[in-house]
């Protein structure tokens, strides 16, 4: 099945100089979807029947999909499919806005990064010195060892997740220590610290809420405006926020979708952000991709520095990636995949009911992609479409 390209930049927008050849990279790679399979923890791909992006929205009840690939260091193309709510049948477009879920962590572990360059933050320090107007519940396992940043950065603190998520009473919005302490109108369990920190790996919602409380104490702002001061405008995220949508942006937003493809409304209204309240495109994200690539190699410092970014990308935590899909370290609030001497680092972000996003980026050859769909199974077709883009550009690359 061709696609039929829609030449304009509402669905396509190309960067690269040698438009068609990108064009004729952008079909085969459309058409080059491979078959995940999840099994024992697994992930295998059947190469040799190769199926098509549209073809496979249908099979996983996929509405909308939006991409942006990366190439030598730079934007190539983005592009978007679908539909960005099965309602009113408006097409998704590359400036539709997704939830980003929990890509918002890699950007708040940026944040963190930028005060602890400026010499306002220490990563080693028990976060208890830092935090002002509330502090972390002290108990058996904090005795033995303090939490620091960098357990919160690195999923070593100990502090649960929650599990109950952060559900709330509509009628009032919670505020950030009653997000904290587990108080009403926050409907979510308190935070707790559940082992001795440093001692293993638990992801944890929790520890980045509580590096949101420090972040607002240390800089003054509220957590939208700081993010949007420290990272997105100096990116021009333009289309990227924290802040809760306006009417404006409400109309250019994707809608959720559950398992059956039905339409799902959600209240976006939250205090607690820095865990996974970004609003953002594929367009945006891949900026952000490129930046922490281009840092890397010492080519740019908009918002880190090269040393940093650097220690950002390298695994304090050792994953099994067996265990983890995949995954073989923990970054600063970024996971890695180092195999044969690549490096890439990756993020992924799921909303429920329908929600999915992932960036991936290798700052060693500079390709990389960002991906965001509005459907339950988003998250497998994101999957789907990220290897096809491998493909693709490592073929290309021996062109």
């Amino acid at each position: 099945m061709k696609i039929k390209e829609k030449m304009d930049d509402i669905n396509l927008k190309i960067f690269g100089k040698q438009r068609d050849i990108i064009i004729d990279k952008i079909e085969s790679i459309e058409n080059g979807l491979p078959r995940v399979k999840f099994e024992n923890n697994q992930i295998s791909f059947n190469f040799e029947e190769k199926e098509n992006i549209i073809n496979q929205m249908e099979e996983y009840k996929v509405p909308g999909i939006s991409i942006a690939a990366i190439s030598n260091f730079e934007i190539e193309w983005v592009k978007s499919y679908g539909i960005k709510d099965v309602r009113s049948k408006q097409e998704v477009s590359i400036n539709t806005i997704f939830e980003a879920g929990s890509i918002s962590k890699s950007l708040t572990s940026v944040a963190v990064l930028h005060f602890f360059e400026k010499k306002m933050l220490n990563l080693d320090e028990n976060i208890n010195d830092i935090l002002k107007s509330w502090k972390l519940p002290e108990n058996e396992f904090t005795k033995k060892s303090k939490v620091t940043l960098m357990h919160l950065l690195t999923h070593t603190s100990g502090i649960n997740l929650p599990e109950s998520m952060f559900s709330y009473d509509d009628k009032f919005i919670p505020t950030l220590e009653q997000v904290l302490n587990g108080e009403y109108p926050a409907l979510n369990d308190p935070v707790e610290v559940l082992f001795t920190p440093g001692t293993n790996h638990q992801y944890s919602n929790h520890g980045f809420i509580i590096i949101q409380k420090i972040l607002e104490e240390i800089s003054g702002k509220k957590f939208p405006e700081m993010m949007r001061d420290v990272i997105l405008e100096p990116l021009e995220m333009n289309n990227s926020t924290f802040y809760y949508p306006s009417k404006e942006m409400k109309n250019i937003l994707a809608t959720h979708h559950d398992h059956n493809a039905e339409a799902k409304e959600t209240g976006l209204h939250h205090t607690a952000l820095a865990q996974g309240g970004l609003l953002s495109t594929p367009l945006d994200l891949a900026k952000f991709t490129v930046e922490l690539m281009k840092a890397y190699q010492g080519k740019s410092n908009r918002i880190l520095s090269s040393t940093l970014v650097k220690k950002m990308l390298t695994p304090s935590v050792v994953l099994d990636p067996v265990q983890f899909f995949g995954l073989t370290g923990q970054g600063l609030g970024i996971f890695l995949i180092q195999q044969e001497g690549e490096l890439n680092f990756i993020s992924t972000g799921q909303n429920l009911p329908g929600m999915n996003s992932v960036i991936k980026g290798n700052p060693l050859t500079g390709q990389g992609v960002a991906i965001m769909s509005n459907g339950r199974k988003g998250d497998i077709l994101n999957l789907e479409v990220n290897i096809s883009i491998d493909q693709k550009y490592q073929e290309s690359s021996f062109e």
